[in-house]
This record gives C-alpha cells, sequence and structure tokens, in this order.
C-alpha cells in the first residue's frame, strides 16, 4: 500500500513539473509589446517622426494603411455570417504597422538620424512581437478570415491599387500606438483600468495622444 502511494506522489509530483514546464515555456504576449510600447511613446514619436521632419512632410501611404480607431469599429459592426474576430482585428494591425514603418523607412536616407536611431530598432521590436504572437496564435487552416478582413489585405497587397493618401510619418505611429491601447488592452489595464481606450474620441492629456 504505501510503495503504490509513493508510486502515485512521484506521477504526481512529475505532472505537476511537466506542467510547470510547459507553461514557463510559453511566452508571454505582453512582454514584448510593453516594449513596442515604449518605443511608440509620445515623446519619442514627437523627437523622430515629427522633429526629424521638415514641416508638413507627407509621404504616400495607400488608404488601408490609415488604420484608426474608426476602423476597427467599422470592421466589429455585427455580422453574425461573418464575425470578425479579435485576432482578425490584431493580425491586421499587426500588418498595417510594419507596412508604415516600412514605407517612412523608404523615403529615408540610410544616414537618417530617425533611420538609425529610432525606426530599424522600431522594425526588430515587431518582428520579435510578430514571432511571438504567432507561436500563441498558430495559423488555423480551417477558418478563413471574413470577407472584409480579405479585401483588405488584398488592396494592401494589390501593386497596381491606386487608393493613395498623403500622411505624415508621425500619424501612422500615432495611429498605430493608439489601436494597439484598443487591441490589447489586456496587456496594459492594469496601468488605468478605469480607460477605455477603444472610444474614438479618446483623450487622457499629452502623455496619451
Amino acid at each position: 500500500m504505501i510503495q503504490s502511494e509513493c508510486l502515485l506522489l512521484r506521477g504526481l509530483l512529475g505532472f505537476i513539473c511537466l506542467l510547470i514546464m510547459c507553461m514557463s515555456a510559453a511566452p508571454d504576449l505582453c512582454v514584448p509589446l510593453k516594449t513596442v510600447r515604449e518605443s511608440l511613446n509620445l515623446s519619442q514619436r514627437r523627437r523622430f517622426m515629427k522633429m526629424n521632419f521638415p514641416i508638413n512632410y507627407t509621404i504616400q501611404v495607400y488608404y488601408e494603411e490609415v488604420f484608426r480607431l474608426r476602423n476597427i469599429s467599422r470592421l466589429n459592426m455585427s455580422n453574425e455570417e461573418e464575425p470578425v474576430l479579435k485576432r482578425d482585428l490584431q493580425e491586421l494591425w499587426l500588418l498595417v504597422s510594419q507596412r508604415g514603418i516600412k514605407r517612412v523607412l523608404r523615403v529615408l536616407p540610410e544616414r537618417h538620424p530617425t533611420r538609425q536611431k529610432y525606426l530599424s530598432n522600431l522594425e526588430n521590436l515587431f518582428r520579435n512581437f510578430e514571432a511571438v504572437y504567432a507561436q500563441q496564435n498558430p495559423t488555423d487552416e480551417e477558418r478563413e478570415p471574413p470577407e472584409k478582413i480579405r479585401n483588405i489585405s488584398e488592396r494592401l497587397n494589390d501593386p497596381t491599387y491606386e487608393g493613395w493618401k498623403s500622411v505624415t510619418p508621425k500619424s501612422l505611429l500615432d495611429n498605430c500606438y493608439r489601436t494597439m491601447l484598443c487591441l490589447f488592452k489586456e496587456c496594459f489595464s492594469k496601468e488605468d483600468d478605469s480607460y477605455d481606450y477603444c472610444e474614438v474620441n479618446w483623450r487622457k492629456g499629452n502623455k496619451t495622444t
């Protein structure tokens, strides 16, 4: 009896150790995302994306590359047949954000301080986050994104698409920052539980605008 109880206890302890190892092996999505947020803070955006460019400087981007809270609200409108999941919006945010960084990098000289001291590093941070996100959210081959998301992806990848819009480099990262707080609010909710960053007209002083 005692021997069987010892074997049972050993098996239970082994299972607990295995469970702990599996939990510790799973990356925390919020850790790399908070690092991205630190690089997207207002002082950084102002310094590198506004002050380092000529006054009223703009670049050409696709309409779909201007991803705002309003876009999230529209895409979230109920569609029982093809509901847009939070994951769909997160993946779209990641795609558009990385494209926005690339748009700005294309117009910068190699020695431009924004390229060397800011955007290249931010691009790497997004790659790190993308790797962790893909590990936590493996591709579901049985599910196809809803039509609204597919249409946006097709336009983004269409080299003949002519839906262009002029925007400032800073505005691209402003939108990236605000939509990030909305779509990944579980990573930031403890910092300010009373604030809804998915509100289209949210304001919170100069720290988050």
